[in-house]
């Protein structure tokens, strides 16, 4: 698998989104007034990472691993613990365990994942993980004091959901993540009228929400080619 300089294999359109979504979260941050340059980090990071995720390149899960660590930092520091242990306990470990997957897996001589489909198996314990999954976490984070505490589990249920299904190559990953991003552009919001430092985050989650729908959209272009 060819693996260097992941940014020359970006089409003009994936440079486009990259250029726009940088930008867009550049300006939000230098608009917001008094905002943490980790939020800015995490924010970049973060749609740098979905870029690479969308066209199959494992470089964008070895930044979803670094993003989940800054993400885990910011959500603990406005007391989303379910964000904190969400990205912490879950989400960078299966993005360390999709690079792996996702390395073993090339579709052909390219840096290109192959394209999964789910068996039946893996989709039933797709379902019955994520029900076990948003009902223990949902104990645990009323147990820590949880901010907007329905919001933060079902996030857990679409996070957890969007890593499985992205650990498997499955296209369907891009549309769990895109409505994982809905409910943190929500819960962000929501730390955002306590705190104005926190828009870039909002920001930053209707980006990754554009970004992921072309991820599922190009993901399918990649099953048809990859079966043509």
């Amino acid at each position: 698998m060819k693996n260097k300089n992941p940014f020359k294999r970006l089409t003009k359109f994936e440079w486009g989104l990259w250029i726009v979504s940088v930008l867009v979260v550049s300006i939000s941050f230098m608009t917001a007034g008094n905002v943490s340059y980790l939020t800015l980090i995490a924010s970049l990071t973060g749609v740098t990472a979905l870029v690479f995720v969308s066209k199959g390149d494992v470089a964008g899960q070895v930044l979803t691993v670094l993003f989940s660590l800054l993400y885990a930092v910011i959500s603990y520091q406005f007391r989303y613990f379910g964000e904190m242990i969400t990205y912490l306990g879950m989400s960078a470990p299966i993005a360390a365990m999709s690079v792996v997957s996702w390395l073993r897996n090339p579709y052909q001589d390219t840096a290109e994942v192959k394209v999964h489909r789910l068996n039946r198996g893996q989709f039933v314990r797709l379902v019955v993980f994520t029900a076990l999954v948003t009902w223990g976490f949902y104990y645990i984070l009323a147990a820590f004091g949880t901010n907007n505490l329905f919001m933060s589990t079902v996030s857990i249920a679409t996070s957890f959901s969007a890593s499985y299904l992205m650990l498997y190559r499955s296209p369907w990953y891009a549309l769990a993540y895109a409505g994982n991003d809905i409910v943190l552009i929500v819960l962000w919001v929501l730390a955002t009228l306590a705190d104005r430092s926190f828009l870039p985050m909002i920001v930053c989650f209707v980006m990754f929400f554009f970004n992921d729908i072309y991820g599922f959209l190009n993901w399918r272009k990649m099953r048809a080619r990859q079966r043509g």
